[in-house]
């Protein structure tokens, strides 16, 4: 039986929240995470979408020591090993498979590893995880979903990500199977092509006071 890494719900910093990074240059990914910080956010996910990912990820932790830095869009053996050596410090995949899940666990990161139906819940299940991902958390049914599956799956949480936005983070997070949000709606393309990073920083604050009004009151 593999050594499970710790619950990513137990090194989470700041709010139930897990902002996106996609960054083209470190600077870029630096800038981003300097704004979402300053918004009260404590832990962001690099995801492994641009040619400089990995370079951002060193880049973030080395700039801002305080901030939780982990990799999304982990896909292979591979991408877990470089990812580590980056210095991620928790890891993100948006599906899992056997060899996969395997590859997660051997890194000794805490990981929420990617699930879009109950028997990929159920293979996650078997490896021993209770902290996954639900990708596409729109498509794949939701906050409905979510209800359903908590019924079924009396002991496993959730990190909804894709189509969680401001209007329906606090309802996300209601959810008592739910111990963190993700996505990329506190960094619109737009606004990072822009640098308007006040912009981002007023996001990013908006949703930390969502996330601590809804989860103090759960």
């Amino acid at each position: 039986m593999l050594s499970l890494p710790p619950l990513l719900s137990s090194v989470i910093k700041g709010p139930s929240l897990l902002p996106i990074i996609q960054a083209d240059t470190p600077h870029e990914a630096v800038a981003m995470a300097k704004a979402m910080q300053d918004g009260g956010i404590g832990s962001v996910e690099v995801v492994l979408r641009t040619r400089q990912a990995l370079a951002a990820i060193t880049a973030i932790r080395t700039a801002l020591p305080d901030l939780l830095v982990g990799a999304g869009t982990v896909l292979s053996a591979n991408d877990a090993k470089a990812c580590k050596n980056a210095g991620a410090q928790f890891l993100v995949s948006p599906a899992s498979t056997p060899t996969l899940l395997e590859a997660m666990i051997n890194t000794g990161l805490p990981f929420a590893p990617g699930v879009a139906t109950p028997s990929e819940v159920a293979l996650a299940y078997e490896f021993g995880l209770r902290e996954l991902k639900l990708f596409p958390a729109h498509l794949s049914g939701g906050i409905e979903m979510l209800k359903a599956l908590s019924g079924v799956f009396q002991q496993v949480k959730f990190c909804p990500t894709g189509g969680v936005s401001q209007t329906n983070l606090a309802q996300f997070l209601a959810l008592p199977n739910v111990f963190v949000a993700g996505g990329s709606w506190m960094s619109p393309s737009v606004m990072v092509k822009a640098q308007q990073w006040h912009q981002i920083t007023a996001l990013a604050a908006d949703a930390t006071a969502i996330a601590n009004t809804t989860k103090s009151a759960a």
